[in-house]
């Protein structure tokens, strides 16, 4: 990569209503044209057919777990369904999870 581009920061996996996994890392740029990791993992899912996310983990640099940011979960609310359903992992200790809608409690759709 260039020094304006680094890769792989953040990781991110789903896991559709069929079973499958699918994954994405960061692309970050100096502008603002780079990808979040769970937009990375959407498209790949998206590009393979599928469009119904089950759960999702976010890896942060320092191997613990994360957030989507505003862009990616508005962009997982955008694929319809009962995407306010998807379990988003917030503890990796406990596995305690959080769902989407309960971080987009006042959604505008």
């Amino acid at each position: 990569m260039s020094e304006l581009v680094e890769a792989g920061d953040v990781a991110a996996a789903l896991q559709t209503s069929s079973g499958s996994i699918f994954s994405g890392v960061c692309i970050d740029t100096a502008c603002s044209l780079g990808m979040c990791a769970e937009r990375n993992a959407i498209a790949h899912m998206v590009t393979e057919g599928e469009g119904h996310i089950v759960r999702l983990v976010v890896l942060m640099p320092d191997g613990s777990v994360g957030m989507p940011c505003g862009a990616c979960r508005e962009l997982m609310m955008q694929l319809g369904g009962d995407a306010a359903a998807i379990e988003i992992l917030a503890d990796a200790n406990t596995f305690c999870t959080v769902r989407l809608a309960d971080l987009l409690p006042t959604w505008w759709s």
